[in-house]
């Protein structure tokens, strides 16, 4: 069981987030926002695999003046989804300017490093500060190493080299993100955007790195926080490494909010982020989306390929029906179905599994086991295994979730 750190609440549109919530999963749209039918229909595909918030680039007027039209038509066909405006360099005018599409926006994201230097970066701030605390929304302060605030980091360094034994680069670094997100958040909560509008981040792009930045800030604050290792890469690369990097910090109660990164391939829907944020969840036991198919690797004693197109239709077959099953059975999305190759580890796994099937190896019986809840309880075999197995679970799933 993982225990939380322990944060306010902070509203955003319907959605919760903080410790008393579950951990929310959101997405970030890649089309330019002022095409507002590609934006539309990117959202709703991300909103469709899961996403509980989306992020838009707000960079321009053209942006801005994009999220009234983009509010109303998502509204219309019933995607009531918070929307984050992503704000850098010159978010106080944008927002200063169309106070309508200021308040159609569910959440501000600002990074202090990009709202300019000396005292033009405090008056920029606190006009989005004071424009977010007058209209109740909450802002995600963001510090980002790629854009952290030079002239903090240069006088940090200084301070650094005048030391008697001075910290490595490194350590430099995480304090110099953690110091940037502290004070700016004071300074928002001493402008009156109350502590349960904020939300912090401190992102980098190295999965040890970004854990080790995020234990410090975790240890020095209660302000919920948004998990992301920025710049992830893209395939396997930027999945794995995002989910390492997540999966540390989770396991230890430390993140409110989720995003993975990923550097889209070429002709790749963008929501695979979205699919891998929820398999990160349901992996590691913190939230359940839909019923999970443990299925054989396979190995010399599987030589033919019809357990992997079993366990591909089953999950299919899932995909298909999770909607309806959602409507009728409490607690179906913690199903787990086993699908296996042979006789090795197929019974084993079956019995763990709520449902299990295990298909014949080579040199093995043509007949495929099924078990429930542990228990042996027939064989199936012929030619239509599928659709057999098919029947089988749905009586199960009535008999065990009615």
């Amino acid at each position: 069981m993982i225990t939380r750190r322990v944060t306010p609440t902070v509203k955003i549109g319907d959605i919760l987030m903080g410790s008393e919530h579950p951990v929310v999963v959101q997405s970030m749209t890649d089309v330019p926002t002022a095409n507002v039918a590609a934006t539309v229909s990117q959202i709703k595909e991300l909103v469709d695999a899961g996403s509980e918030l989306v992020r838009i680039t707000v960079n321009d007027r053209a942006a801005m003046d994009a999220v009234l039209h983009i509010d109303r038509s998502l509204k219309n066909d019933g995607y009531d989804v918070p929307i984050a405006g992503d704000f850098h360099y010159n978010g106080h005018k944008l927002l200063k300017e169309n106070i309508p599409a200021a308040k159609a926006l569910a959440k501000y994201r600002i990074n202090p490093g990009n709202t300019g230097k000396g005292s033009i970066k405090y008056d920029n701030f606190s006009t989005i500060i004071n424009i977010a605390a007058e209209l109740g929304k909450p802002v995600r302060i963001g510090i980002n190493w790629g854009s952290l605030d030079q002239e903090l980091f240069l006088s940090m360094m200084s301070e650094n080299e005048k030391r008697k034994k001075p910290l490595e680069f490194k350590e430099v670094v995480y304090a110099a993100m953690v110091r940037s997100a502290l004070e700016n958040a004071a300074m928002a909560e001493k402008m009156g955007l109350s502590k349960d509008k904020i939300v912090l981040s401190v992102k980098m792009s190295d999965v040890i790195d970004m854990k080790n930045v995020y234990e410090i800030l975790a240890e020095k604050c209660d302000y919920v926080l948004h998990l992301g290792l920025t710049e992830a890469g893209g395939s396997i690369q930027g999945v794995v490494a995002s989910s390492a990097a997540l999966s540390l910090l989770l396991q230890h109660g430390i993140g409110d909010t989720i995003r993975v990164s990923l550097t889209p391939e070429p002709g790749m829907k963008r929501d695979m982020e979205v699919r891998v944020c929820r398999s990160l969840l349901q992996s590691m036991g913190i939230r359940y989306f839909m019923p999970v198919v443990i299925s054989c690797p396979g190995c010399g004693r599987t030589d033919s390929d019809a357990y992997i197109r079993l366990a591909d239709d089953v999950r299919k077959y899932i995909g298909s029906r999770i909607n309806e099953w959602k409507n009728l059975y409490s607690g179906i999305e913690k199903l787990q179905v086993a699908v296996m190759g042979c006789i090795v580890n197929g019974p084993g796994e079956s019995k763990h599994a709520d449902i299990g099937i295990s298909l014949p190896g080579s040199s093995e019986a043509p007949v495929c086991p099924v078990y429930q809840d542990g228990k042996l309880m027939f064989n199936l075999s012929g030619n239509n295994i599928k659709d057999q197995f098919f029947n089988v679970l749905e009586e199960y799933i009535k008999m065990r979730f009615s």
